[in-house]
């Protein structure tokens, strides 16, 4: 439990970290980040802000993972139509479920998740 406890902490701060260096980073080199966007990308200079603003990162990610799913549910149940393998298909959705945990494991902790409900 310990160990758990250790590595839940860890993959937190971690996450934390490297989202919050990121998104200083944004704020604070600005110039910088815009010359990396390809010219496609419309309001470089908005789009670096916004991509800043990760306070809900986790809950992004999830709702994202979810959005997905009917799409990859679809593919697995007319697999012939996309020429994979159902199994590869089978084992995608099965990553998304570990995905989600993940997500929620390392970013939200137990008594946030209670008190959210």
């Amino acid at each position: 439990m310990r160990l758990e406890r250790w590595l839940k902490r860890a993959a937190f701060v971690f996450v934390f970290l490297w989202f919050a260096i990121g998104g200083c980073f944004h704020f604070a080199a600005t110039g910088a980040e815009m010359q990396i966007l390809p010219p496609y990308i419309p309001w470089p200079r908005v789009t670096v802000l916004m991509t800043a603003l990760r306070r809900t990162a986790g809950m992004g990610l999830v709702l994202l993972t979810i959005a997905v799913t009917p799409a990859n549910v679809f593919m697995l149940q007319h697999a012939d139509r996309f020429h994979i393998a159902p199994w590869l298909l089978e084992a995608r959705l099965v990553v998304q479920v570990l995905l989600l945990v993940l997500i929620v494991w390392s970013t939200w902790s137990a008594d946030r998740l209670w008190r959210a409900t």
